[in-house]
């Protein structure tokens, strides 16, 4: 049982078999449907994700005497008290993910459809709402053969794989933030509209213990100046990033809908029998939410890529990246000028508070999750869990090499 979270053991009440056989209903709009017996299980491992609650139902039901089986995977928001829900209770993640399912990623689906790409974005919603309750229910990836990666980084072909179905995203929502803005504008929620997030010691306190850490290890030492000087600052920089677009729009600026979550344990792949790799399916919309296309690339270096990719490979993967934007852009038909990779390159440059803040702050947790077993709750609510992270060897190694290299682009000058 310690491999799920605690608040997804039991279901509640009222996700019983008279709800999904409502559900079900619904979806395929038949009357004569029965639920005959339903099995509820926690939908994916511990550390997989935090911003909800999931459970996996194996239904098996009755179409006018005709039985079937149907594997559905439900999220709602957590209903035991405590730091989850008292976090999650007021902001707009749910409304953001419904928009998101029932409205921005079909019609981008059709987009690409009309241009001739059948790239699937989304796996099926079934069943949303948000009152009486705060609910979604999906098919199942599993049995159609798609799997969570664990334990391991991801290799350098679901990377691209995963960095062209983000491109497409960002392709199709730019074209239609420069053809039809007020489609998009409700998309305005991202993480620092989540209430007191600002104050919450996790986003507050990571620079505080980065500093601790630099102090620590001799051969960083020398790096702790620079980084108290940004102390007071950076996230306030950040936060004015991410709402760019809303607040301070700058004419040159690559705006796009951000997935705002881009990381592995927010993606499934699919291989072939053959062990070819066939698809990725882009998953937890939460946060998604129109400002610079930097945000998720940057993102997607410290939170998706390995050590090794930060270290060799991740310009040649983020242009990778950016050419299959443009490649997009041209066959939906878009009519503006195309961003040039110059330009792009030097957003990103100027956007190193996010680096700051993902390096100081979200680096030593992802290591964690990705390859060890931590909850996640004690990541969030326990400083001794959080500050034993920044000791994890491999987050010490990638760090000294991370402020080498930002040493010698002159980060610091």
């Amino acid at each position: 049982m310690e491999s799920f979270n605690s608040d997804e053991l039991v279901a509640p009440a009222w996700l019983n078999a008279q709800f999904i056989e409502e559900v079900l209903r619904k979806h395929e709009k038949v009357a004569e449907l029965n639920v005959l017996d339903v099995r509820m299980s926690p939908a994916s491992a511990k550390g997989d994700h935090y911003a909800s609650i999931m459970f996996r139902a194996n239904v098996s039901y009755a179409i006018k005497g005709a039985k079937q089986s149907k594997s559905l995977i439900i999220k709602t928001m957590p209903d035991q008290e405590g730091h989850k829900k008292e976090l999650l209770s007021e902001s707009h993640i749910f409304e953001t993910e419904i928009g998101m399912y029932t409205k921005v990623l079909p019609r981008f689906e059709e987009i690409l459809s009309a241009a001739g790409d059948n790239t699937r974005l989304c796996v099926p919603c079934l069943y949303c709402s948000l009152e009486p309750r705060q609910v979604m229910i999906f098919e199942d990836l599993v049995p159609l053969g798609y799997t969570v990666v664990r334990k391991r980084e991801p290799f350098s072909e679901e990377l691209k794989l995963a960095l062209l179905k983000l491109a497409k995203l960002h392709a199709v929502s730019f074209h239609m933030l420069h053809e039809q803005p007020d489609y998009l504008q409700e998309f305005k929620h991202g993480i620092f509209e989540i209430p007191n997030i600002r104050q919450h010691p996790f986003c507050s306190k990571g620079m505080e213990k980065f500093l601790d850490f630099l102090e620590e290890v001799p051969e960083l030492r020398k790096y702790k100046p620079h980084f108290k000087k940004l102390e007071n600052d950076y996230i306030d920089r950040l936060e004015n990033v991410m709402q760019e677009y809303r607040k301070n729009r700058q004419s040159g600026g690559y705006y796009v809908l951000c997935h705002g979550d881009f990381h592995l344990k927010n993606m499934m792949f699919k291989r072939r029998e053959n062990g070819a790799l066939e698809d990725v399916m882009l998953l937890d919309f939460q946060m998604s939410n129109i400002c610079p296309i930097t945000m998720d690339l940057i993102y997607a270096v410290y939170m998706l890529m390995s050590m090794e990719d930060r270290r060799n490979n991740y310009k040649e993967l983020i242009n990778y990246y950016f050419s299959e934007f443009l490649a997009t852009l041209q066959k939906i038909g878009y009519k503006g000028e195309l961003p040039s990779s110059v330009e792009f390159w030097k957003q990103i440059s100027q956007h190193k508070c996010y680096d700051i803040y993902l390096l100081t702050t979200c680096l030593p947790m992802i290591y964690a999750l990705k390859l060890y077993d931590v909850d996640p709750a004690d990541i969030f609510q326990k400083e001794d869990v959080q500050r034993r992270l920044y000791r994890l060897d491999l987050y010490v190694q990638d760090v000294k090499h991370l402020l080498a290299r930002f040493e010698k682009d002159g980060f610091f000058e």
